[in-house]
């Protein structure tokens, strides 16, 4: 996912290559050596000063990650190797909150990537975490002084430990699959978030992942507890230099959202074309509460993640928004979860694809009503766009439905960009990338039009850049 920067040239001047696949060359305080191991998991845990318990979490859940098979649905996972990864690579500084602190050419990456410049417009707090660590983290005073807290994970588990005992690891437990197991043994960095009783944060959070090294894995841990009647907009971003090794990042969110508050939680990638992007993201919404996620995926070799909402008291309510953009070589098998625990419940599903030059989208999604959860809502929306013949979309969206007083919604469909489409704008002056980026672009508006403009702008511009070198 990559941050903004709206005073660069439009697409008359947009490189068609991978614009964030540079490389810093960094002097770190400790890199594990490839593999993943009993010792990794302890020197990770060690060099962190936790607390007992959490390294008996994390040895648990290797336990656990080691015992799982690998899943054989979804994207083609076979080629990846463990044992060539590194689990943890720790920066030559901590983390701090002052800009002037960070290493020289840390600050630099992020100055190309323009984090300092997003937080002096529009953010009420910037995290930054670089491979497995966070470096950068800030919060305005205002919301500090209300009780808001905006720190890394690793920081929260020391600063707050009864807080973060409270419900880390109680929406995705470390045995949910594979590398929900894998992020528990070896997690790293991520946001903690706390707000308040009746603490509304008008503006967005925000939080940027880079990796930067070879044959890396990053494994942060998000954690988000919105109190009653609170409110608050998450954003995150991630990229990584482009070699010809495999990396892997493997997330895991937990969002608690109690009785009324409403939390949104937006997503955009653009990891480089050899990054393994297999992410959970799950939220438990209580009475009256909403939860949105917007996931936009562009970019990785393959990527698998499926937003979820639990909805576990009256009232609940949750809303994924997705797009997935598919080029070349890539596998984009993404979607989401709505289970309705309670009655009077409701979900909205929209689903939208982009697959050109060979790419492959898959929608996999689950609607599931349990017995006396009565009166629920769903509605579920996929729709797919297939830029040329030599493309893939997939749909398998999963129907379980135990109440006959649910009312559930499913539509889907899919299309291409026509010829007389292409002609007609084509008449009006111009080129046939600029109408092909035209016309993928008015697709993906119904998701784009959700997002914070300066976030849509940039999505504008990514699509501009994967429409580029386009042949009917």
């Amino acid at each position: 996912m990559r941050r903004i920067d709206i005073t660069r040239q439009k697409a008359n001047s947009i490189r068609s290559e991978y614009e964030y696949g540079f490389r810093t060359s960094t002097n770190n305080a400790y890199e594990s050596g490839e593999g993943l191991s009993t010792k990794v998991v302890q020197d990770i845990s060690d060099r962190k000063h936790e607390p007992s318990w959490m390294l008996d979490f994390r040895l648990k859940a290797l336990d656990i990650f080691n015992t799982k098979s690998m899943p054989t649905w979804g994207a083609d996972l076979s080629s990846m190797n463990f044992d060539r990864i590194h689990y943890y690579i720790e920066p030559k500084e901590g983390g701090t909150e002052k800009w002037e602190d960070v290493p020289a050419e840390i600050k630099d990456t992020f100055e190309k990537l323009g984090i300092p410049q997003a937080e002096r417009s529009f953010l009420a707090g910037t995290g930054a975490q670089f491979e497995s660590e966070v470096v950068y983290h800030s919060l305005h005073e205002n919301l500090k002084a209300q009780g808001v807290i905006f720190e890394s994970t690793d920081v929260a588990l020391q600063k707050h430990p009864e807080l973060f005992k409270e419900y880390f690891g109680t929406v995705v437990p470390m045995a949910d699959n594979k590398f929900s197991a894998l992020n528990s043994a070896v997690w790293s960095g991520g946001s903690f978030i706390y707000i308040p009783k009746n603490v509304h944060v008008a503006l967005p959070l925000q939080a940027y992942f880079r990796i930067n090294a070879e044959r890396m894995g990053q494994f942060e841990r998000t954690l988000i507890i919105a109190d009653e009647g609170s409110s608050v907009h998450y954003i995150e971003g991630c990229t990584a230099p482009t070699y010809s090794t495999d990396s892997l990042h493997s997330a895991v969110v937990e969002v608690i959202v109690k009785r009324g508050a409403k939390v949104q939680y937006t997503t955009i990638q653009n990891w480089s074309n050899n990054v393994y992007n297999l992410v959970t993201k799950r939220a438990l919404v209580y009475g009256n509460g909403e939860m949105c996620w917007l996931d936009c995926n562009l970019g990785s070799k393959a990527t698998m993640k499926y937003p979820s909402v639990v909805l576990k008291e009256p009232g609940a309510k949750g809303e994924m928004y997705s797009l997935a953009l598919a080029g070349e070589t890539q596998h984009q098998d993404a979607g989401a979860k709505a289970i309705h625990l309670a009655s009077n419940t409701s979900s909205t599903i929209m689903a939208r694809s982009i697959s050109k030059k060979g790419g492959r989208s898959t929608y996999r999604g689950l609607v599931k009503v349990v017995k006396g959860a009565k009166d629920v809502k769903s509605r579920v929306v996929c729709d797919a766009l297939l830029v040329d013949p030599l493309s893939r979309s997939d749909t398998y969206p999963t129907m379980d439905i135990a109440e006959q007083s649910a009312s559930i919604a499913h539509e889907a469909s899919v299309c291409n960009i026509r010829d007389d489409q292409l002609f007609y704008l084509m008449s009006r002056g111009l080129s046939q990338d600029e109408s092909a980026s035209l016309l993928v672009n008015g697709f993906a508006y119904p998701i784009a039009k959700r997002l914070p403009m300066e976030y849509a702008l940039e999505l504008h511009r990514l699509i501009e850049i994967e429409m580029e070198g386009f042949t009917a």
